[in-house]
C-alpha cells in the first residue's frame, strides 16, 4: 500500500493513503502559511513608534505613545529644547539645545544624554539624511547649514547661506537640504553630496516651516512653504526653482488671537507618509486643514481645543507643528498655548485625545525604532 507511515505519541504507527497524504500535506501547507503570517506581524510589531514633542518653554521633552495616546516617558535637562529628529535606526535621539549652542544625542531606549556636539552658533531645526548625517538650521548670523558626521558625532562643515536659518528639512531621496530664513526670505537647497548651496530664490515673506511633496520615483516635487503673515502656504515648483503660488487658509475660527501672533498666522504642516494629503494648520481658524495631493482639494477640517480664561473670549490654543504615524492614518499637532498635542484620525477626521505636555510645546516627530 502507497503512504506514509507516521509514528504517533511516539509509538503507535499510522499509515496513511494517497487521500490521506493529500490531506495532510495541505494542513501542512496551511500551518507553514500561518506561521510565516505570524512571524511577518510579529516583525512589524517589533518597531517601537513614539511621538516625541519639545517643550520650548520647560526643560524637558514629552514621549507619547501613538498606540495609547499616552505619554509613556520623558527626556529631561534640556533648556532651550528647539527641534527634535532621530537616527535612521531610531536608536539615537538628537535635540538642537538653543541655551548651549549644542546638538544633544540621547539613547532612545534609556534616555541617558551621550553626548553634546558643539555646533558654530545657536541652533533651530535639525534634519537627517537616509545616510544618518544630521543638518542644523543655525539661527544665528550669518546663517549656516552644520553638517554633522554621524560616526564621529563632530561637525564636518557649515555651508554659509544668506541669512540666519529657521528651519531645515531633507528631501525624499536625502539628495538635498531645504531651508529658510524669517529675515531675508531667502529659500536655499543644498546639494548634501556636494555639501554646496545647489540653488536659492527669496520667496518675498519670511520663510517659515515646509513641507515636501515626493515624485513617484521619490525625487523632490514640490515644496509646500508657510510664509510671515500669511494665514496659508506657498508652493514652490522644485524644478522649476521658484514659488507658482499661494493657497490661503479660513480664518472663522471664532477665537480671539493674540496680536503677535499674525506674524506667523500658519506654523505647522506636513505631507502624510503616503503622499497622498497635506495637513496644514491654522491659528486663526484654530484647526487643521487637509488637502488632497496632487490636486490641492479641500478634503476635511478638525477643529483644535480652545484656551478658556475667565473674563475672555475662547482663545485660539495656537497649533504649530505637525507629526504622522508611518502609516499616515494617526496625525500629532502640538497647541503652544494649550500645552498639549492633538491626536486626530486622518481616515475620520476626529479628534482621538487631547494629551497634556510641557510648557508651550512645538516642534514634534515619529520615531521608529527597529
Amino acid at each position: 500500500m502507497r503512504g506514509i507511515r507516521l509514528r504517533v505519541n511516539g509509538s503507535t504507527e499510522a499509515v496513511l493513503g494517497e487521500n490521506a497524504m493529500h490531506i495532510a500535506k495541505t494542513l501542512l501547507g496551511s500551518v507553514a502559511a500561518a506561521g510565516l503570517m505570524a512571524l511577518s506581524a510579529q516583525s512589524a510589531s517589533a518597531s517601537t513608534v513614539r511621538v516625541y514633542v519639545t517643550n520650548s518653554g520647560g526643560d524637558n521633552l514629552h514621549v507619547v505613545d501613538p498606540a495609547t495616546n499616552k505619554v509613556v516617558s520623558t527626556v529631561e535637562g534640556i533648556e532651550g529644547a528647539h527641534g527634535v529628529n532621530f537616527s535612521p535606526d531610531g536608536k539615537r535621539v538628537y535635540v538642537s539645545n538653543e541655551a548651549d549652542a549644542t546638538l544633544d544625542v540621547f539613547d532612545q531606549a534609556t534616555g541617558k544624554l551621550t553626548k553634546k556636539v558643539k555646533l558654530s552658533g545657536r541652533p533651530n531645526n535639525i534634519a537627517v539624511a537616509k545616510d544618518g548625517r544630521i543638518v542644523v538650521a543655525i539661527a544665528q548670523d550669518p546663517g549656516a547649514l552644520d553638517i554633522i558626521d554621524p560616526d564621529k558625532l563632530e561637525r564636518k562643515v557649515s555651508v554659509l547661506v544668506k541669512g540666519r536659518l529657521h528651519n531645515t528639512y531633507v528631501t525624499p531621496d536625502s539628495k538635498y537640504a531645504i531651508m529658510g530664513s524669517t529675515r531675508t526670505s531667502m529659500f536655499t537647497v543644498v546639494d548634501l553630496a556636494k555639501e554646496e548651496v545647489a540653488w536659492e530664490v527669496n520667496l518675498g515673506k519670511g520663510v517659515r516651516p515646509m513641507t515636501i511633496e515626493a515624485n513617484p520615483d521619490g525625487s523632490t516635487k514640490r515644496i509646500f512653504v508657510q510664509l510671515s503673515e500669511l494665514n496659508g502656504f506657498g508652493i514652490v515648483d522644485f524644478a522649476q526653482k521658484k514659488m507658482v503660488g499661494t493657497v490661503e487658509l479660513p480664518n472663522d475660527g471664532g477665537v480671539e488671537v493674540i496680536h503677535h501672533r499674525m506674524e506667523s498666522p500658519s506654523h505647522g504642516i506636513g505631507v502624510a507618509p503616503d503622499n497622498k494629503t497635506l495637513w496644514v494648520t491654522s491659528i486663526l481658524a484654530n484647526a487643521v486643514i487637509a488637502y488632497s495631493l496632487p490636486d490641492l482639494k479641500v478634503i476635511g477640517r478638525v477643529q483644535l481645543p480652545e484656551l478658556k480664561v475667565n473674563g475672555r473670549s475662547p482663545m485660539a490654543s495656537v497649533p504649530n507643528w505637525v507629526t504622522f504615524t508611518p502609516d499616515s492614518k494617526q496625525i500629532y499637532i502640538s497647541n503652544a498655548a494649550h500645552n498639549s498635542v492633538s491626536a486626530i484620525d486622518t481616515v475620520g477626521m476626529k479628534e482621538l485625545a487631547v494629551i497634556p505636555v510641557g510648557q508651550a510645546p512645538k516642534r514634534i516627530g515619529t520615531l521608529v525604532a527597529h
